[in-house]
């Protein structure tokens, strides 16, 4: 009887992330939990100083002909894509979370306008909110769930957003599986539903397999 481990990734993983699946032993299914639709963007004022926690924002924004002085962003892949559109990264931070930390720090008299989804989570508005630091919010893309039901239980599920764990509860159950979430605010999501969670130590997707090799590798 085959014991071998299957994974759920609820993103379509890319020809080099899943070589890092190949030859584990480790079976793995993949599939869209959410689509994202970019959105037209009318902004003809220069940005001073701009917010940016996913690369879709980025993604929305880059051919609008928009011009931004400053850019803080969530994570190395976000902060990578910035500078690949010859933007000028101030700050970079982890989370969310830790990206108003250092705006209410440093950068406390500034205004910023935050480029996010639809879906987008309140940490990053209600901290600077809170400490008085001036915010206005730009939606420039939508993330649609686009539910799907499985009927069996995986091993490991690879969560990506919050959003992506919403849409897998939509018609399933966690129950025993590993959740392995791609950061902080993607776990507090899957605490909702499950305590079997491991967070990657860094957010990319690649890190996030990393993670899930490891565990299955060791049992």
């Amino acid at each position: 009887m085959d014991t071998s481990p299957t994974i759920l990734s609820t993103k379509k993983l890319s020809a080099a992330q899943k070589e890092l699946l190949l030859n584990t032993g480790i079976g793995f299914v993949e599939y869209e939990a959410i689509t994202i639709k970019l959105l037209e963007i009318n902004i003809e004022d220069t940005v001073q100083n701009a917010i940016f926690t996913s690369k879709n924002a980025v993604k929305a924004i880059k051919n609008s002909g928009m011009v931004v002085s400053n850019c803080f962003c969530v994570g190395d892949n976000t902060k990578k894509l910035l500078q690949e559109n010859d933007l000028n990264v101030v700050e970079t931070a982890q989370n969310a979370s830790d990206l108003a930390e250092i705006i209410i720090k440093k950068y406390k008299n500034d205004s910023f306008l935050f480029f996010c989804g639809n879906l987008r989570r309140d940490e990053l508005p209600d901290l600077l909110e809170q400490n008085n630091v001036e915010v206005k919010e730009q939606i420039v893309y939508k993330t649609h769930l686009k539910s799907n039901k499985f009927n069996r239980t995986f091993d490991g599920i690879l969560f990506f957003s919050p959003s992506g764990i919403q849409s897998y509860v939509s018609e399933n159950k966690i129950e025993e599986s590993v959740s392995f979430c791609i950061g902080n605010t993607t776990a507090s999501e899957a605490k909702k539903y499950t305590d079997n969670i491991i967070v990657a130590n860094k957010p990319t997707v690649e890190n996030v397999i990393v993670q899930a090799v490891k565990y299955f590798n060791k049992k």
